[in-house]
């Protein structure tokens, strides 16, 4: 869709990030404390510590989100995560035109490999992830109660 625009964070989507995640956790799980740390703070849990945050906007407006998170782990240089879209546009392509970004933002910094955590209740949000390329893993700590799958995208050879 033309009209989706996928930008990059500033501060004054701050309320925005927050509550589209915050609308998601809350309808299907309870908001736990990492949920709050990155939410509450993306410019010094995310940015700062060089990460990235896109924002889809539909006629100008912020209407979905998702962060890039810097892991420091081994396996895995970063962390899909955060990823909310408003309901009332759901079904029009913007979590794909989201992860896609993110994604391609991940390449350009260089990562070989990124994750992502979430539930099988979520089977839209599974479906999204199978079609932009993850693959089931195990093995991978969590900090979230509600994480039961988490799988991993190989963005190049190591």
């Amino acid at each position: 869709m033309q009209e989706i625009q996928i930008v990059d964070y500033e501060d004054h989507y701050c309320h925005v990030f927050k509550s589209l995640n915050e609308t998601w956790i809350r309808q299907y799980f309870e908001m736990e404390t990492a949920d709050y740390k990155i939410l509450d703070h993306p410019r010094e849990s995310v940015l700062d510590k060089g990460g990235h945050i896109a924002v889809a906007l539909l006629h100008g407006e912020p209407v979905g989100v998702c962060a890039l998170l810097k892991t420091g782990k081994d396996q895995y240089d970063y962390e899909l995560a955060k990823m909310g879209v408003s309901p009332e546009v759901q079904g029009k392509g913007i979590g794909y035109a989201l992860g896609w970004a993110v994604i391609e933002k991940a390449k350009s910094l260089g990562a070989k490999n990124i994750f992502l955590e979430s539930n099988t209740r979520l089977k839209p949000a599974i479906r999204l992830y199978q079609k932009l390329g993850f693959t089931e893993v195990k093995g991978i700590h969590t900090p979230y109660k509600r994480s039961n799958i988490q799988m991993a995208l190989q963005l190049r050879k190591p």
